[in-house]
């Protein structure tokens, strides 16, 4: 199976990678360097926080980037002419996007139809960025799960292969919810690779609605969801 991973460079994705590729190798990786940057601040201390946990869980050896797990290359987006034509010389089998902009029809074409998505939350109720973030914000810490869908044209509306909860733990705080859902993505999509590599192929189902679009969350209120989820959680007493 030729698969190729279509991501950002960030600790998770770089777990994710090299975990990803014990089972399944991953002929090449499609870095986007460029990201959306929303008018106002959305920085907050807790992501530094979430770096650090990281690091420190899953790098204690170094190895955190992902040319140290596979073979990148490296576009400003992967909707520019240049990237589309890699993907096409590449010639996936099958490709997964973790953590990228909205992809247009032609990264689609190039990788043959055939493309799964990992979304960080329902999105039949919360599309778009920060959704779990937006779950903790509206209070529903029982929507806070992981979804794997076949990639479409129109953001996050892809038929559904897979949906599992986050394991949330006593005393969690905000800053290691990221791993937490990057194993559960782990999980989604080995999954689906074992279904494709056992000639099972990978069934997935039609969203039945069209979860709400959000965007980016400002800073202020991430003050708030890391004071939530602490409560909830029982990091704060």
């Amino acid at each position: 199976m030729n698969l190729v991973l279509l991501t950002t460079e960030t600790l998770h994705h770089s777990w994710f990678l090299r975990e990803l590729s014990r089972r399944h190798p991953v002929a090449r990786v499609f870095v986007e360097t460029e990201t959306l940057r929303p008018a106002y601040e959305t920085a907050h201390p807790f992501e530094a926080e979430r770096d650090e946990h990281e690091r420190a869980l899953w790098f204690a050896k170094g190895g955190e980037r992902l040319s140290d797990h596979g073979d990148t290359m490296a576009f400003p987006s992967l909707n520019a002419e240049s990237a589309v034509a890699a993907l096409r010389q590449t010639r996936p089998d099958l490709a997964v996007v973790f953590g990228t902009g909205k992809l247009s029809q032609a990264v689609i074409d190039a990788c043959g139809g055939n493309i799964l998505n990992l979304h960080g939350g329902d999105p039949e109720e919360y599309r778009g960025l920060d959704t779990h973030l937006w779950a903790v914000w509206h209070g529903a810490f029982d929507q806070l799960s992981t979804t794997l869908h076949w990639l479409a044209p129109e953001l996050d509306t892809g038929a559904i292969v897979g949906r599992r909860p986050i394991l949330l733990t006593n005393g969690m705080t905000l800053a290691q919810l990221r791993a937490a859902n990057t194993r559960v993505c782990l999980q989604l999509v080995e999954d689906a690779l074992d279904g494709w590599v056992g000639g099972r192929g990978i069934p997935a189902q039609p969203q039945a609605r069209r979860g709400r679009y959000y965007s980016f969350m400002p800073t202020a209120l991430k003050q708030v969801c890391v004071r939530r989820f602490a409560m909830f959680s029982g990091a704060m007493r």
